[in-house]
């Protein structure tokens, strides 16, 4: 392996990878706010729609292992969705450990409406489509290698 350079100044705030993400992130995900607020959806409950949209119904295991979440995070914010009326919770008649959860017809009938929120981000971002996917294999790549570093600790 090559030795690593880290410039001059290896704690420069504008050359740190966690500097750039949290801060991109926060930014972004103020994009979408405007966005999901018609809708009463936050941010963490956006994505559990997006995961849901893909495919119902999900157990909280399955939508943990996707959202890369703890179940004690997804909890209250599953029982917001159900007490909206977008989602179901119910326990399985097989195994009372596993809730299922699903999607109500107004939580189906709401992914219509959010199909028009990627193109608005995109929009606003002035980015081509492009350099976002792009973007996003690169941090798909970031999520891996800090994943499996953290498995190796």
């Amino acid at each position: 392996m090559a030795p690593i350079d880290l410039g001059d100044d290896p704690l420069a705030l504008d050359r740190q990878v966690c500097f750039a993400l949290s801060v991109a992130s926060r930014n972004v995900i103020a994009l979408y706010r405007p966005l999901l607020t018609p809708m009463g959806l936050t941010h963490p409950q956006y994505l559990v729609m997006l995961a849901l949209w893909e495919r119902a119904p999900r157990s909280v295991k399955d939508l943990c292992a996707t959202l890369q979440a703890e179940a004690a995070t997804l909890s209250p914010l599953l029982k917001r969705l159900e007490s909206i009326g977008y989602v179901t919770r119910t326990r399985s008649t097989d195994d009372e450990r596993l809730l299922a959860v699903d999607l109500t017809d107004a939580g189906a009938r709401l992914r219509s409406e959010a199909e028009k929120i990627p193109y608005r981000v995109v929009e606003l971002l002035g980015m081509d489509v492009a350099e976002l996917e792009r973007l996003n294999a690169a941090l798909s790549r970031v999520i891996d290698a800090s994943r499996t570093a953290l498995d190796g600790r």
